[in-house]
């Protein structure tokens, strides 16, 4: 099976993805890393591991669609089976998400349904929420609304600073990411609307 990433910054999930398909856990391939930033510290990562890269810029492209056309049609000539966005900081089109429907992943720094958007965990932390977590879910149309695959719980201390708490965070991301591919990968999840039914678990 042949996945994608798509990532915009450092790309600390994307190194977890590769360090757990370079080890076996993950019976797959990265094809390629896309990216919106040609300065993204994932393209490094990408280069280090031997996978091919395609950076494009949105910005001589009028609309997403546009823009996604682009990416939708490089995916396809690599046989893509799976997309996985890795902190991509663009809000994929419909066009794309009809283009690999429940066929694209992402992960969120809280416990979806709450907190959604790019603030997940300042939010939490302002709110004070005595439990927050990572979410893994299937990417539809609406931000964040997709069907949940996995969870994971961090505790927030009282002294937890958003920097902090997004370290808690990350470590569990690092662990239920790779999972939930290698679950996607070996046909173990299933969709029953907003349910996930997992085979094996």
């Amino acid at each position: 099976m042949n996945i994608a990433v798509l990532a915009s910054g450092s790309g600390t999930n994307f190194q977890a993805i590769i360090d757990r398909v370079k080890d076996g856990y993950i019976p797959a391939k990265i094809a390629i890393l896309v990216s919106d930033n040609k300065e993204a510290y994932a393209i490094k990562r990408a280069e280090e591991a031997g996978i091919e890269t395609f950076v494009l810029s949105p910005k001589k492209f009028k609309t997403r669609e546009e823009y996604d056309s682009q990416i939708v049609k490089k995916l396809k000539e690599k046989d893509i089976d799976l997309v996985v966005l890795a902190g991509f900081m663009r809000l994929i089109s419909p066009y794309f998400v009809k283009a690999y429907k429940d066929k694209i992943l992402n992960i969120h720094p809280a416990l979806l349904p709450s907190f959604k958007g790019t603030h997940g965990v300042k939010d939490a932390l302002k709110y004070g929420v005595k439990v927050t977590g990572p979410t893994c879910h299937f990417v539809e149309e609406e931000l964040d609304n997709g069907a949940i695959i996995l969870q994971e719980t961090v505790s927030v201390s009282s002294d937890d600073t958003e920097e902090t708490l997004h370290n808690k965070i990350h470590k569990k991301e690092y662990e239920i990411y790779p999972k939930a591919i290698k679950l996607f990968v070996e046909g173990k999840i299933k969709v029953e609307g907003r349910k996930i039914k997992i085979k094996d678990k």
